[in-house]
């Protein structure tokens, strides 16, 4: 690996295909976040219930954890342009619906959570079509591009739903959003070539059967298992199964907590930073904060991503996720807001330690897996971010919120030390010796 030519931005976006997916994700987050905030002010406008705005924002994260761990089996067996396409015009037909007006509050709320469960079966079957899209080098960029649409088009996203709820109000931002929902079907179905499904439904082989193929497979040598069926019966019942022994390989469920639990602790920082912004006293905003966090993570994923060498971005990678923590112990000093904000760009630059294990996870997970594990990656990120946000909140009851802070940045310090023989990929080509994440995990 150490000889693989490094990618650069032109590499990735000659391809047609990366073009339509990295395109079509914009589209799609553009409308999500326009939707989310438009439904929140319709609901709070309707009920006046502050409680039920803030739920309608964030209707979409349990479903989304609740399809990763029931439904992520449909993102292997379905053939991914179809998938893709399919959930954007069911989103279409959706906020069409709340665009008419005709549903209650619950209703709305009701229809959005129905949905929101196939989100991440479509997410991880884009997910999983891009290194058959994108090889080598050019498929860590690529992950690091879309990571930095999707915070770019946030950002873009709640600037244009602002001004849309202004000009043509709630109802009038959704029915835009619809019109995202079907340019983003469009760009797909046209843009992107059929492939089969990577697995298809056959009589079910013992999960000891894979698991023991899977640690002969050549995973040491970048290969991947083309061949293993997707087992019969309901989606729900071969997700379970499905995840069960993904988390029982050693190498997968170490590459998987890597990614879920240094980033993720380092959440619990930012679930505090209004209260944060209300002791700096008048004039400190926690928008400040998440804008340097938000641009801080958006930096360091473009540099790392584009101009470090790929043997060296992997060798940087626990040194990056330490980077993580060690800025927010200064928290306890309580600094200023500029130097605050500062900070917060510093630490979530160390998301980019996340590129070093792309390309190691990909090569860890077998082909005909490979949409249900980065469907289940997502899915525990979003379930260990919301555990630490809600964490650092009831944190906050108890303690100054920057202290609650320094504590995100210390825990997230010693997730990293933890997991450091999984980060580091030296250690992780060495043989499993007791004391190490996985031989402890088995314990």
């Amino acid at each position: 690996m150490a000889a693989e030519r490094q990618a650069t931005f032109r590499d990735v976006f000659a391809v047609a295909e990366f073009r339509v997916l990295f395109t079509s994700f914009g589209v799609f987050m553009i409308g999500e976040t326009v939707k989310m905030l438009a439904l929140s002010v319709l609901v709070y406008e309707r009920t006046g219930s502050g409680l039920l705005a803030a739920l309608a924002y964030v209707t979409g994260f349990l479903p989304h954890a609740l399809g990763g761990l029931f439904l992520l089996a449909l993102a292997d067996r379905w053939p991914a342009r179809a998938l893709i396409v399919g959930y954007d015009l069911v989103r279409l037909a959706m906020v069409a619906v709340l665009a008419t007006g005709v549903l209650s509050p619950a209703a709305m709320l009701g229809l959005v959570a129905v949905v929101g469960l196939f989100g991440p079966v479509s997410s991880a079957s884009r997910t999983a079509l891009l290194p058959e899209v994108l090889d080598g080098d050019a498929y860590v960029l690529g992950r690091s591009l879309l990571t930095v649409a999707a915070g770019g088009t946030q950002v873009a996203g709640f600037a244009l739903g602002g001004l849309l709820l202004g000009l043509v109000g709630p109802y009038g931002a959704l029915w835009l959003t619809a019109l995202t929902c079907g340019l983003s079907a469009l760009l797909v179905r046209v843009g992107l070539a059929a492939r089969p499904a990577r697995s298809q439904p056959t009589r079910a082989r013992s999960a000891r059967s894979w698991l023991t193929r899977s640690r002969l497979a050549p995973a040491a040598t970048g290969a991947t298992t083309t061949d293993e069926p997707v087992a019969a019966g309901g989606a729900v019942r071969e997700t379970m199964r499905v995840n069960r022994q993904l988390l029982a390989d050693r190498r997968i469920r170490g590459l998987l907590l890597a990614q879920w639990l240094p980033g993720s602790l380092l959440v619990g920082a930012e679930g505090v930073a209004v209260p944060y912004a209300a002791d700096l006293g008048p004039g400190a905003s926690a928008g400040v904060l998440l804008m340097a966090g938000a641009g801080g993570m958006l930096v360091g994923d473009l540099l790392v991503g584009r101009f470090v060498a790929p043997a060296r971005r992997e060798r940087w990678t626990p040194w990056l996720a330490l980077l993580l923590g060690v800025p927010m112990l200064a928290f306890l000093a309580q600094p200023a807001l500029v130097p605050a904000a500062a900070l917060f760009a510093v630490a979530t630059a160390g998301f980019a330690y996340q590129l070093g294990l792309a390309r190691r996870f990909l090569d860890a997970v077998p082909e005909a897996r490979r949409g249900q594990a980065f469907g289940l990656l997502s899915t525990g990120l979003m379930a260990a971010q919301g555990l630490a946000a809600a964490g650092g909140g009831a944190l906050s009851e108890v303690v100054a919120p920057g202290v609650v802070m320094a504590i995100a940045g210390a825990a997230s310090v010693a997730a990293t030390l933890i997991l450091w023989p999984v980060l580091n990929p030296a250690a992780a080509r060495q043989p499993m010796r007791p004391g190490t994440v996985g031989a402890a995990a088995d314990r």
